[in-house]
């Protein structure tokens, strides 16, 4: 068994269990959950796994990815999480690019995250790389009522392989909050070559929001993230937000800056998209433009030497190793109780 699997294995064993759920109260009287989604930039172990393709990251492979800096990596990540949260880290986490259940083990219980009782949501995807989307929720203040993965039913007949889109139904201050948490296919290959497939998981994600309405109801809250290697701009959110879409897209309030940064160009690739449920005042949870935000601490921030400014504090640049956190800044989205 690797070190690795035995940290992860003797935390699990010292994290308390509960069935409770609290309400976390915050200074200005409100009671609020926090979602937030991480695009973690390859988070990969030092494991060869023969069904997937990570040559690239093990110790004998191109970017000589061992021990320390796996570790460096897992620490790095739970530093950005702690500083995404006012008073502690953030209830709900959307991760994506995370390699299997493992490392999000080492991050939840071989980091101090092990006081917060984080639990894991995650399911394999047929990616090629084989990174996957997954989720982790602290027991004590959420509950997952039920989960599944989907993927636009062509996908599986082309044997176009990516990443499936996570569903959660999650409990949460007395309410019901509708996840979805996604890693649409990236514009590696040309924005052409993969715009169809962009446009695809769009209305997928589509069909399964307008079933949760169907189910429970006009009020449904729901929240629609991740990375969709699309700018807000782009005809793929049209059809989650336009006349035939009921969602509707968060803005980005951090002046200046996007969620990745190319050819000196911020774009806003992570995003967040809700339902009128949570933006109308139905009874329950509830959220509004300014309770998103990017998180952008300076210390996961670079200098931008090739243009200008700043950029994320990738752990990779190309294949130099950097020793950052991601090429992705965190986003953050606030629900309150009202």
């Amino acid at each position: 068994m690797s070190l690795n699997k035995i940290i992860s294995i003797t935390w699990l064993l010292l994290v308390p269990l509960t069935n409770t759920l609290t309400v976390f109260s915050q200074d200005n009287g409100e009671n609020t959950v926090r979602v937030m989604f991480y695009n973690v930039e390859n988070l990969f172990d030092t494991l060869d796994d023969s069904l997937v393709d990570d040559s690239e990251f093990l110790p004998n492979g191109v970017r000589g990815w061992g021990y320390r800096k796996y570790w460096d990596k897992i620490n790095a990540l739970y530093k950005v999480i702690v500083a995404s949260g006012k008073w502690s880290p953030p209830e709900i986490i959307g991760l994506c690019e995370v390699e299997n259940r493992g490392v999000i083990e080492d991050l939840i219980y071989g980091t101090n995250l092990s006081n917060y009782g984080y639990s894991i949501v995650h399911g394999d995807s047929p990616d090629l790389r084989g990174i996957d989307v997954c989720m982790i929720y602290r027991k004590e203040s959420v509950r997952i009522i039920n989960y599944n993965y989907f993927e636009p039913e062509n996908w599986k007949e082309e044997g176009f392989l990516s990443r499936k889109v996570l569903y959660a139904e999650c409990e949460l201050l007395g309410d019901t909050l509708h996840l979805f948490v996604n890693h649409w296919p990236s514009k590696r290959g040309g924005v052409l070559a993969t715009q169809e497939r962009r446009l695809e998981a769009a209305k997928e994600v589509k069909e399964k929001v307008d079933s949760t309405y169907t189910r429970f109801g006009k009020n449904a809250k729901i929240v629609v993230t991740g990375d969709f290697n699309s700018s807000e701009d782009d005809e793929v959110f049209e059809i989650l937000t336009g006349e035939e879409g009921s969602l509707e897209l968060l803005k980005n309030n951090a002046q200046g800056l996007g969620t990745y940064k190319y050819q000196g160009k911020w774009e806003n690739l992570d995003q967040m998209l809700v339902s009128n449920g949570l933006l109308s005042d139905t009874g329950g949870i509830t959220t509004d433009h300014g309770r998103y935000t990017v998180i952008a601490s300076d210390f996961m921030l670079i200098e931008d030497k090739s243009y200008s400014g700043l950029k994320p504090f990738s752990t990779w640049s190309g294949f130099n190793y950097q020793g950052g956190y991601s090429d992705h800044l965190p986003i953050v989205l606030e629900l309150a109780l009202h």
